[in-house]
């Protein structure tokens, strides 16, 4: 029987993106750095293009290597010369890149002999919102025997990869993201009091502000409220959390309304859970998801969530118990669901109550870090020689 030993080094990862900044995937990258077990791996993340200081920050452990690449936009040759050298360089165990855009990166982790290459599916493309685009599945199967294992974290991208892509099912693994339940945590208050108890109902998102997101559907829905619902005005408000190119769309909008008054643009903010404790409701209007981190967080907040019922959403929402899911683009449908929420601020409590619990049971940072832990570990000792020499 095949047992593990302490390997006598650190397995050495080179975790692939295409640019580390505020953002879910990079997010959880920041998490499974900083929990995996201290000693046993040394990580370097490489970015085709570039990082955000601030962000790579949130890496509290030691020694982790950062690497730009500063990859033009289209194509660019150069850079696949210089990520070739760059491995040769860290001689890592494993490459583990991260969806579409860092795909290819993988053949350069061939010719470096990289013993261990694994790729992660972690939400869908921009270009191609529904897994629709026949280019994109031809590439993934072009480039799938390059890799010994897909990870997805959810079970729609599992799917995918197997149904449509054509991946055979062992080569596909799926784990939920993990959130942090100890950073992301309910706000202390007396028992059965709503977070807006002498304030207004605080409907919120938090999110890059861009199309994929949908925040505009969320800002719509807020204002057809108000309008059908006067006397909600004074008991009301929304606050979109976060950064990004429809900023100023979104601001014009808000501000030729007459609710313009009642809706808050935090911009992007360094203190997530502060923004979430906040909210009596959380609502991500995505057109298209992986896992949602945000979904996560805002549960472990205690916060109930409404969501579209589009990528991993169902995976994570449990429809009246933690939140309720509705149709993309349904603005209509939308508007009725801040109303019913709004009117009773008691379901709101309560659904996030059973939100925690669901984070506390289901997601946990320590499951997914257990996961990538034991996968990490399992190819290294059937695909490396050194390490399958430490096993027994």
């Amino acid at each position: 029987m095949l047992m593990h030993t302490r390997p006598t080094r650190p397995i050495r990862i080179a975790h692939v993106v295409f640019r580390f900044a505020i953002g879910g995937m990079e997010n959880g990258i920041v998490n499974l750095i900083n929990h995996l077990p201290a000693g046993a791996y040394r990580h370097d993340v490489v970015c085709l293009t570039s990082f955000d200081p601030d962000f790579a920050g949130r890496i509290t452990v030691q020694g982790v290597g950062l690497h730009a690449l500063d990859k033009h936009a289209g194509q660019d040759p150069r850079v696949w010369l210089r990520l070739f050298a760059l491995f040769r360089e860290l001689r890592p165990d494993i490459v583990h890149t991260r969806n579409f855009g860092t795909f290819d990166s993988q053949l350069a982790a061939v010719l470096a002999r990289v013993p261990v290459r694994i790729h992660g599916e972690h939400g869908w493309d921009v270009g191609d919102l529904a897994g629709e685009r026949r280019k994109y599945r031809v590439a993934r199967r072009i480039l799938a025997p390059t890799v010994h294992q897909f990870v997805t974290v959810s079970k729609d991208l599992q799917a995918y990869l197997v149904n449509r892509v054509g991946i055979r099912p062992q080569r596909v693994m799926q784990i939920y993201n993990g959130v942090d339940s100890d950073r992301f945590s309910p706000p202390e208050r007396p028992h059965g009091t709503p977070r807006s108890a002498g304030t207004r109902f605080t409907i919120g998102t938090v999110g890059r502000l861009q199309t994929v997101k949908n925040q505009a559907l969320l800002l719509g829905a807020f204002i057809d409220m108000l309008r059908r619902r006067p006397d909600l005005v004074a008991r009301v408000r929304l606050r979109i959390v976060g950064a990004g190119p429809d900023l100023a769309p979104l601001q014009a909008a808000a501000g030729s309304s007459p609710a313009g008054a009642q809706i808050d643009f935090a911009g992007a903010s360094a203190n997530v859970p502060h923004e979430l404790r906040a909210m009596d409701l959380f609502v991500l209007p995505s057109l298209a998801e992986g896992v949602s981190n945000t979904i996560l967080e805002a549960m472990a907040c205690g916060v109930p969530v409404v969501a579209t019922r589009v990528g991993g959403n169902a995976e994570l929402v449990e429809e009246g118990r933690t939140g309720v899911l509705f149709e993309s683009e349904d603005s209509a449908g939308l508007s009725a669901l801040l109303e019913r929420y709004v009117d009773d601020p008691g379901l709101a409590l309560e659904q996030g109550r059973e939100a925690r619990r669901h984070i506390e049971t289901q997601f946990s940072i320590g499951a997914m870090v257990a996961a990538y832990d034991g996968l990490y570990r399992d190819l290294v000792r059937r695909r490396h020689p050194e390490f399958r020499a430490q096993t027994a």
